[in-house]
């Protein structure tokens, strides 16, 4: 796995930094490989086929920029596939989520941070005081390759590629989860809306201290569990790799933590600062 951390001058920009991390940053048996580009278009894309971590798999995602000068939006709408076909567009790929998921940015500068692998990516932008992300790729199912052969994941900021500034106050993380700008492809090819433990759970989660007024305990990382409530009962597929949920409790946004030698940073939902509010993004 490898992490970058940087500035780019805009939408456009950060695509292309984002395609030189996937495409030749990555160490070479991990590293995406394109299938189609619009670098000429106002709305420029890219569709990948990752190796996944065995080398041999074929994952297939991708992004397209769509923007108003008008309207001060410059976002990107992202999706994942179950192949490429060179005659269809990027709205036409097979096995497409049917509404695109959209990722609000700007054209102005923005700090980012990049984590990928071979079978997945996840972006961080950071637009004023505001922290826009997306997760593109397989999630880690429990099940074997045979029972679950292609778990994809796509989560995003918006709905829709809506025409949506970063600044709108009610949009939300993917990794909260029961909302349509998570999806999950499921074992028979459908896309499913997850829920994620423990956003999901009612409790306050805090950190270790005795006194929990105190912050001088351990905050403890949880993988993001993707479960369902199927009639009543609750179902687990597996977590996402590489995020966890951490306590906002005495928190604060690009805090860092070293577990066992890994650092992690601290991210939040766009400007949310509640308690169960927060990332933990594994860079190493």
């Amino acid at each position: 796995m490898a992490y970058e951390i940087g500035t780019a001058a805009g939408h456009y920009d950060l695509l292309t930094k984002l395609r030189t991390f996937l495409e030749v940053t990555l160490p070479v048996a991990e590293r995406w490989a394109m299938q189609w580009e619009d670098t000429v278009s106002a709305d420029k894309g890219v569709i990948w086929k990752a190796p996944g971590l065995s080398g041999t798999e074929e994952i297939y995602t991708g992004i397209k920029t769509y923007q108003s000068v008008s309207s001060d939006y410059y976002n990107w709408k992202i999706n994942g596939f179950t192949g490429y076909v060179p005659g269809n567009s990027f709205e036409t790929q097979p096995g497409r989520i049917a509404n695109d998921i959209g990722v609000p940015l700007w054209n102005q500068s923005i700090p980012y941070w990049f984590v990928g692998n071979g079978q997945r990516c996840i972006v961080v932008a950071k637009i004023e005081n505001v922290y826009e992300s997306f997760y593109l790729g397989k999630f880690l199912p429990y099940a074997s390759p045979s029972q679950y052969p292609y778990p994809l994941c796509v989560g995003g900021m918006l709905t829709s590629a809506a025409g949506m500034r970063y600044s709108e106050t009610t949009h939300t993380a993917w990794f909260k989860g029961a909302r349509a700008n998570m999806a999950m492809r499921f074992v028979d090819g459908n896309w499913r809306t997850p829920q994620f433990l423990p956003f999901a759970g009612a409790n306050t989660l805090r950190n270790t201290n005795s006194d929990s007024n105190v912050a001088e305990g351990h905050y403890g990382l949880h993988s993001l569990v993707m479960s369902e409530n199927a009639t009543g009962y609750i179902n687990n597929y597996g977590e996402l790799d590489g995020v966890y949920f951490i306590s906002g409790f005495n928190n604060a946004v690009e805090n860092t933590l070293i577990i066992d030698g890994v650092t992690y940073v601290v991210l939040r939902d766009v400007w949310r600062t509640g308690f169960k509010d927060y990332l933990a993004l594994r860079l190493q």
